[in-house]
């Protein structure tokens, strides 16, 4: 097991508990020559979950946040956490024909093809100011369709936050002028 004792009941002060210790290196996943970063593991211990969350709420809380908006399915983990910490809704950005009411969407471009996500037509008022959320930021095609659904709703881009970003990949430079926090940073290795 990676990370630290368990037994502890005091939650770290910000900053001492290195969440990369948590992130476990999958090579070769899900293709030859890929390293797949493995958040889970911040998610199955306690103390980390809870201090990922709280960086995460800190930096969102100095936004003015309405919304936070995290796209299925890992995002869903820490931006309800996130938006309930900061006092904020939660708006699940779901893939085609998974929300029971009137919905919008975006396409964006996979490595291999297009996807989509959806979030319920009423969920954003506009001028609401929303975070934009996922567990991990790599190319940035997500996170910038998830900018381009809180946009087209009239709601205002606040900020977008990853437990991980893969800096080699670009992914920040896809969404422009946004504000971007990532609280682990992988660069070209």
């Amino acid at each position: 097991m990676t990370g630290t004792d368990r037994s502890s009941s005091v939650a770290p002060a910000p900053g001492t508990l290195d969440l990369r210790t948590y992130i476990e290196d999958i090579p070769d996943y899900p293709k030859p020559g890929i390293v797949f970063r493995d958040v889970t593991p911040v998610f199955l211990d306690a103390e980390a979950l809870g201090h990922a969350i709280t960086l995460l709420a800190a930096w969102a809380g100095d936004r003015d946040v309405d919304y936070v908006v995290a796209a299925e399915a890992r995002g869903f983990v820490l931006g309800a956490a996130i938006a309930a910490r900061i006092g904020a809704g939660f708006v699940p950005a779901r893939k085609p024909g998974r929300l029971p009411r009137e919905a919008i969407s975006v396409e964006y471009a996979l490595e291999y093809g297009v996807d989509a996500l959806e979030v319920h037509r009423d969920a954003l008022s506009g001028g609401a100011r929303v975070l934009v959320h996922d567990d991990l930021i790599a190319t940035g095609g997500t996170a910038a369709a998830l900018c381009r659904l809180v946009e087209s709703a009239g709601a205002t881009v606040a900020g977008c936050a990853f437990l991980v970003e893969l800096a080699a990949l670009g992914g920040r430079a896809r969404l422009g002028d946004h504000d971007v926090h990532s609280l682990v940073t992988y660069g070209s290795d």
